[in-house]
């Protein structure tokens, strides 16, 4: 079940360093990916890091390593280059975190309730890591996998073979992640699966955006973001963040069809909002059609950068980080509530406990494609 691509080869390295630190480049093996030595993990071995360039001074790193989407650095209206992304500065540290940074989410992005389905008459029991439910595929998911990297056509392409009985699943999958950036600004993520069972699968982006630049904690929260959502539609979630009812967003505090700045939402007096500190709910993107088209704009007065979400997917979780405060990360720095927010593309949370389960399962012959492209640009 491997998907066949060229391998990159590097010279090992044998201690860990520090991201914000790391500047020698172990080879670059063509014009578009530069591979770097970042350390070495007991459980996994060797951890790379693969920087992809554009010709406007734009570069994104991604790790072998969870398939993360480490950093991305892009100019602001003045020109000035800075990361976008929230992380931490080590292997060791992404592998001990909680917090998903830029990870790639599988086998399946968000909750399942109780951990628990059915699949053609057999019931599964998952992992529980998020209470009594399963939340972004478990506790070993995709995030913890060390991936097979190389470069296509100057994209970065990861693989990962998870087996059968992974975090409670059935079926075995193999799995690739294809990461191209153009000279527009766009970061395009590919998802592609095939299993030798019938099993559900949803794969996402964890990345965690601050488009002021540097989302520590005397930077600016992303409250004064102005965020569009092109979505009629949310699910409404109980106090375990299950989804519990769609309703249409007209009228409400979710309703960003027409553009607001985050903070001034967040203040909304609203009992989903208490429910989950802020927002983290899962949007019904207009046309389902499985069409790429534009999802979310994301905008920073401050910095004038501005963030395009394209997807084919039905549904985006609009996650406003409200559990970052405290969360160690990059130079030493503190995250706070509110540090950044998620756009994370796929199914919806649960939907494998839903009338319409069947969308989401893979079966033998069949073939998972999902494409979500990111934007960056300034205006």
């Amino acid at each position: 079940m491997r998907h066949p691509h060229k391998c990159l080869n590097l010279v090992r390295s044998a201690t860990d360093m520090n991201f914000a630190d790391m500047h020698s480049t172990d080879t670059s093996l063509s014009s578009s990916v530069q591979v770097d030595r970042w350390g070495t993990l007991p459980s996994l071995g060797d951890i790379r890091l693969f920087t992809l360039r554009n010709a406007h001074g734009m570069r994104v790193t991604i790790s072998d390593l969870g398939a993360t989407l480490v950093s991305w650095h892009a100019p602001d209206r003045a020109g000035r280059v800075a990361d976008v992304l929230l992380g931490h500065n080590t292997p060791a540290e992404y592998l001990a975190s909680r917090w998903f940074f830029g990870s790639t989410i599988g086998r399946w992005a968000n909750r399942i309730a109780q951990a628990r389905f059915t699949l053609d008459g057999v019931v599964y029991q998952l992992d529980r890591n998020d209470g009594d439910n399963l939340l972004h595929g478990g506790i070993n998911g995709f995030h913890k996998a060390l991936w097979q990297a190389g470069e296509v056509d100057g994209a970065l392409v990861l693989s990962h073979e998870s087996p059968e009985g992974d975090a409670g699943f059935p079926g075995a999958v193999a799995a690739t992640v294809r990461y191209a950036l153009d000279d527009d600004g766009a970061l395009t993520i590919d998802y592609d699966a095939t299993a030798d069972a019938p099993t559900p699968i949803s794969l996402t982006n964890h990345a965690y955006f601050n488009l002021s630049g540097d989302a520590s904690a005397d930077a600016p929260e992303i409250r004064g973001h102005v965020i569009a959502i092109d979505a009629d539609a949310f699910f409404a979630v109980d106090d375990a963040m299950i989804p519990i009812e769609r309703k249409d967003v007209a009228g409400s505090v979710f309703d960003f069809r027409a553009g607001a700045p985050i903070g001034a939402r967040l203040d909304w007096p609203d009992a989903q909002l208490a429910r989950a500190g802020g927002f983290d709910h899962c949007y019904v993107l207009r046309d389902g059609s499985a069409a790429l088209r534009t999802a979310a704009t994301l905008y920073d007065p401050g910095s004038g950068r501005e963030l395009t979400v394209s997807t084919d997917a039905k549904g985006m979780q609009f996650y406003t980080g409200n559990f970052l405060a405290g969360v160690a990360g990059r130079n030493g720095k503190t995250y706070g509530k509110h540090a950044a927010l998620c756009l994370e593309t796929g199914a919806f949370p649960n939907q494998i406990n839903m009338p319409d389960a069947e969308q989401v399962v893979l079966r033998p012959g069949e073939r998972y494609r999902h494409t979500t492209v990111y934007r960056l640009g300034v205006r």
